[in-house]
């Protein structure tokens, strides 16, 4: 084990710095970081997402570099240690064997916390905070103070049931929980890409597996860090007491989100990529999490529902049984078309259109005697209706008007027969003494009230 730092041993850290032997170090160190580089950037070529946790966005910013020039580092101070112990005094790998360890750890929180919670503000807050006490860290263990606050730390402790506990135990069980939550999160984030890679039809499946693998995870975890923290876990029994009531009281809403959100997963009523209409807001599925849903509406908008409301609710899924949609337009012709040839050459018009199914074949309804003509109404089905339905509509509507032009057919505008009537042959008010328009006028008969 390498020789815990004094700030006795600080001095003489210093002289050895300044020793030619020291160039030695600085060279098979500068060899070590230009051979991590090296391995990094050819494994780097493999890999299809350059966001990956292992390589980041470049070659130096993922967690793989540090982890190999820290191994490097490790390798070539043992060697050096074994063939020259009295010639090299190890005082630059003292200082950077710590920096490349605080870089690995940084790394590995701020990759980690970047894929679980890419737009988190929160998560921002923690990373800046990991990467302060990483390097204030290794600050003090290069000047050999943080063996001597560690000891301060473990003066002060308290008894809680039958268990000890000091401060440096709680400061050690912070650090073990945060590297061991780190890597659930790493490693459930990983089989969760795993699992949704390529999935179609049973995407949900997947999902809720992903989930309940980072539950599982998360609490295995915290387990390990409890316990590395010196807490006895049999006291967790009278916690769980505690958290029963507590949800019984206040938490029960936040309870039945995440119960809800497994049981959608599990029998499958609602989908990822299916179409559902909730409390008046209809859009595409895009994601079921354990506490809520997000609904994506064709303009753009998304709702975040929480899955309790689609258990307890109605709502309406255009794409349970069937991914097929009935889509309708209404229109118009004039009185005295000729309905029997018309109605077969919208038919083969409408199938002919992008995106409307041959199966089931579009039909032509007569649905009214309107006021200014016949009231049409022309229904088809389109099998992806989460790529809005507007586009076929005026598609149909098109092709109709090409149509109409094409045989003739009148589309009527609206009209209204203004008639004016007259008392005893006289003129109503307003209207001019024009013979033409005095013949158009309706003359009452005299006793009868006017109509």
């Amino acid at each position: 084990m390498a020789r815990v730092q004094t700030p006795a041993d600080l001095g003489e850290l210093i002289a050895s710095l300044l020793q030619p032997s020291a160039l030695t170090e600085l060279a098979t160190l500068a060899g070590c970081l230009l051979l991590a580089w090296g391995l990094v950037r050819a494994l780097r070529g493999r890999e299809a997402k350059p966001g990956s946790i292992w390589f980041g966005e470049g070659v130096v910013d993922g967690v793989l570099f540090p982890l190999l020039a820290l191994l490097l580092a490790l390798l070539a101070r043992w060697l050096m240690l074994t063939l020259l112990p009295d010639r090299v005094p190890i005082a630059v790998f003292r200082i950077v064997v710590p920096i490349l360890i605080s870089l690995a750890v940084i790394r590995l929180t701020v990759r980690v916390l970047h894929a679980t919670f890419p737009n988190s503000t929160l998560m921002r807050v923690v990373e800046r905070s990991v990467s302060w006490l990483a390097w204030v860290a290794v600050a003090l263990w290069v000047t050999g103070l943080l063996p001597l606050i560690l000891k301060e730390l473990d003066d002060i402790s308290w008894k809680i049931g039958s268990t000890q506990i000091s401060v440096r135990n709680l400061i050690e069980g912070v650090v073990s929980a945060v590297l061991v939550l780190m890597l659930a999160l790493w490693v459930s984030s990983a089989v969760e890409t795993r699992l949704l890679a390529g999935a179609t039809d049973n995407l949900s499946v997947r999902k809720m597996a992903a989930n309940a693998l980072r539950v599982v995870l998360l609490f295995v975890g915290l387990m390990f860090a409890l316990s590395a923290a010196g807490i006895d876990l049999t006291a967790l029994g009278v916690l769980g007491g505690a958290v029963g009531v507590g949800i019984g009281f206040g938490l029960q809403k936040l309870a039945a989100n995440y119960v809800s959100g497994f049981v959608i997963l599990a029998e499958r009523s609602m989908r990822i990529g299916d179409l559902v209409k909730v409390d008046n807001f209809e859009g595409r599925i895009t994601d079921i999490s354990t506490r809520y849903t997000v609904i994506r509406a064709l303009n753009g908008r998304e709702s975040i529902v929480p899955n309790e409301m689609l258990i307890t609710q109605r709502i309406e899924n255009a794409s349970l049984a069937d991914t097929k949609v009935a889509v309708t337009t209404d229109v118009q012709v004039a009185y005295g078309t000729d309905l029997d040839a018309l109605m077969p050459r919208i038919v083969e018009v409408v199938a002919k259109v992008p995106r409307v199914l041959a199966d089931p074949a579009p039909a032509v309804l007569l649905t009214q005697f309107a006021a200014d003509g016949l009231q049409l109404r022309v229904a088809f089905w389109i099998g992806d209706a989460q790529q809005g339905q507007l586009g076929p509509v005026s598609l149909v509507n098109l092709a109709l008007l090409r149509l109409f032009d094409e045989m003739g057919v009148e589309v009527p505008y609206p009209q209204r027969v203004v008639r004016h009537l007259a008392v005893d042959g006289a003129a109503l008010p307003g209207v001019p003494g024009d013979p033409a328009l005095q013949a158009a006028v309706e003359v009452q008969p005299p006793g009868r009230p006017l109509r």
